[in-house]
């Protein structure tokens, strides 16, 4: 799993679970499942033991946050259907609730699952435990409903993001192309991850793929450049947000006047640039452990601009300008 950067004073760490944190994903699934208020039915939690957790990393895998060396949260990963993962025993240990594990373990999640070619998630919630939906609604999961499901039970499906693995600054440009393939007047993108990630490297590919007339280069000190079409197609509007605090700050720059007309890539976009529209491609570029330098990237469609865009298929496909920088 990438790395998640800077981590919090109490150095916690998220990674995937192994057959050896059974028992200890055990006992965290009784504590958290124990500490809620008693259910009508009850719920199964208590049965799991360390032989059935380790049957379920056997056939899927799962995640798990550590702190100081002790698992203290988890979600084990199971198949639904072709291409649909569920989310099972979602649990936080009560002597860590209140520290956000929560969030990010849903985040973890869903990257572990996209990886692996999931292309949706479901999951089951109690309705008596007022807030849990409530959780899931606001991490983007939708309620939906299937015959037999249960009226003290919600289910909830989320789409998760299309993934793949980049190996070299070719093949992130090669993706920045396929990308391209899609975008019209009016897309905004929002790429985020580290520094030197390879956003920028992406946008290179979008640029040259639209037929830009300038080199793609960060616009790290003048926060956006405009890039015209030679080709006769949109303009390209590539900014960068590092600098900016909130959406206030980014209207400053009169995005709006451009924004129909234009593709407009935002870096550093996440939190500041989503209220510009409610259609957009998001673009997180996560590095590899250990210092490698392949990436994982994961795009996600938000908005019915990007229903029926199968954006799996785009990310995968083999591109010959990534091959040849390959070789």
């Amino acid at each position: 799993m990438p790395s998640k950067g800077d981590e919090p004073a109490d150095e916690w760490q998220l990674r995937v679970a192994e057959p050896d944190d059974a028992a200890a994903i055990a006992e965290v699934i009784h504590a958290a499942f124990g500490a809620r208020p008693p259910l009508d039915p009850p719920s199964t939690a208590g049965a799991e033991t360390a032989e059935t957790v380790r049957a379920a990393l056997d056939a899927v895998g799962g995640v798990v946050v550590e702190i100081g060396h002790r698992v203290a949260g988890v979600i084990l990963v199971a198949t639904l259907r072709p291409g649909v993962a569920g989310w099972r025993r979602v649990s936080v240990h009560p002597d860590f609730w209140g520290h956000g594990l929560g969030t990010e373990l849903v985040a973890a999640a869903e990257e572990f699952a996209a990886e692996r070619g999931y292309r949706e998630v479901e999951l089951i919630a109690r309705r008596e435990l007022h807030g849990l939906v409530g959780f899931w609604n606001h991490r983007g999961y939708a309620e939906i409903t299937r015959d037999g499901d249960h009226p003290y039970e919600a289910r909830l499906m989320k789409q998760l993001p299309a993934a793949v693995w980049v190996p070299t600054a070719e093949a992130m440009q090669a993706l920045g192309r396929r990308l391209a393939g899609v975008l019209r007047a009016g897309d905004v993108v929002l790429a985020s991850g580290d520094l030197g990630a390879g956003k920028t490297t992406m946008t290179q590919g979008i640029g040259e793929a639209m037929g830009v007339a300038e080199a793609v280069i960060s616009p790290t000190f003048v926060l956006s450049r405009i890039h015209p079409s030679t080709t006769g197609g949109p303009t390209l509007v590539h900014v960068d947000a590092y600098r900016l605090h909130g959406l206030g700050e980014l209207e400053d720059i009169d995005l709006d006047a451009s924004l129909a007309e234009s593709v407009t890539v935002i870096e550093w976009g996440r939190g500041a640039a989503e209220g510009l529209t409610d259609h957009r491609l998001e673009v997180d570029i996560l590095r590899g452990e250990d210092g490698e330098d392949d990436r994982l990237v994961l795009v996600r469609g938000v908005g019915a601009r990007w229903a029926g865009v199968d954006l799996a298929a785009i990310v995968a496909a083999s591109d010959a300008g990534a091959e040849e920088g390959q070789q």
